[in-house]
C-alpha cells in the first residue's frame, strides 16, 4: 500500500514547494511569477536553495513558519517546521495561539480583517499555528458561509484547505482520488460521505500509484503521506473546523439580533 512507499521528504523547502505551488500557479498568494514555485521544484537541490528567498514572499504562510520555528530555535524552512505548518506534527502540540498573545495580533488581525476580536474570543487553548487555522479561523470564507454566499466560499474553503485521500485510479493522465468534501448544513461545516475526485498528478512528477494516501491542495496531488500525517491532517482540520464553528454561529447570533 502506499504508505510503506512512502519516502520521507528530507529538504524543507521542497516540501513547502510541494505544498505552496498550487494556489500560487492559481494567482491566489505568492510571487507574481507563478511559474517560479513549479520551476524551482523541478529543478533540484540547487534550484530549491532560492525557495529561501522565494517562501518569504508567501505572506500568508511565512509568519506561520516563523512562529512555530520559535519552538526549535531553528529555520523557518527546517523540513519539520514546514511539515507542522502544512499537515501538523507534534512541534504544533508545544504552540496555542491564545497564550502568543502581541505575536499573534500584529501578525494575523490585519489579515482577518473587523471579525478579528470574535476570531480571538473562540481560539481559547486549542487553536495551533497552522494552515488549517488559517484556513477556518482567519480567512473570511465561513461568514460568506453564514451571509448566504455558500457555494462559492464553500469551493474555496473546499480546495485550500490540505485535503487527503487513496489514489483509485488513472484516468488520462489525471488520478482518481477518493476522498471526503467540505459539507455545509446551514449552520456547520462538515466533511461529507466519501466520494472520488479528479486531480493533478505532482508537478515534480512523484511516482504515485493506485493504493497511496495523498495530500492534496486545490487541484493537485502534492505528495504521498504516511498513515502518522493523515491522522495529523485529520486531528488539526477537525479541531479548527471546530473553533470555525463556533465563530461562525457567533457571527449568525450578532446579525439575527
Amino acid at each position: 500500500m502506499g504508505a510503506s512507499r512512502t519516502k520521507p521528504v528530507t529538504s524543507g523547502p521542497e516540501l513547502f514547494c510541494r505544498f505552496a505551488f498550487p494556489p500560487n500557479l492559481l494567482g491566489y498568494c505568492g510571487p507574481g511569477d507563478t511559474a517560479l514555485v513549479g520551476e524551482l521544484l523541478q529543478g533540484g537541490e540547487v534550484a530549491l536553495a532560492e525557495m529561501r528567498q522565494t517562501a518569504t514572499a508567501f505572506a500568508g504562510a511565512w509568519p506561520y513558519l516563523q512562529l512555530i520555528s520559535s519552538v526549535t530555535g531553528g529555520d523557518p524552512l527546517d523540513y519539520r517546521v514546514v511539515e507542522a505548518y502544512w499537515l501538523g506534527n507534534s512541534l504544533l502540540r508545544q504552540l496555542d495561539l491564545q497564550t502568543m498573545g502581541n505575536s499573534v495580533y500584529d501578525r494575523f488581525s490585519g489579515q482577518a480583517g473587523p471579525e478579528w476580536p470574535m476570531i480571538a474570543q473562540t481560539l481559547g487553548s486549542e487553536a495551533r499555528p497552522s494552515h488549517s487555522f488559517h484556513v477556518f479561523c482567519v480567512y473570511p470564507w465561513v461568514g460568506l458561509l453564514q451571509s448566504g454566499s455558500v457555494d462559492q466560499a464553500l469551493h474555496v474553503l473546499d480546495r485550500c484547505r490540505i485535503r487527503w485521500g487513496t489514489v483509485e485510479a488513472r484516468d488520462n493522465g489525471a488520478l482518481v482520488v477518493s476522498t471526503r468534501l467540505l459539507t455545509w448544513d446551514g449552520r456547520s461545516l462538515g466533511l461529507g460521505h466519501e466520494t472520488t475526485e479528479r486531480v493533478q498528478p505532482p508537478v515534480d512528477a512523484q511516482d504515485i500509484a493506485v493504493g497511496d494516501q495523498v495530500a492534496m491542495h486545490w487541484d493537485y496531488v502534492c505528495q504521498r503521506i504516511s498513515e502518522t500525517q493523515k491522522r495529523h491532517l485529520e486531528t488539526y482540520q477537525a479541531m479548527h473546523m471546530r473553533l470555525a464553528n463556533q465563530t461562525g454561529r457567533r457571527l449568525a447570533h450578532r446579525v439575527e439580533a
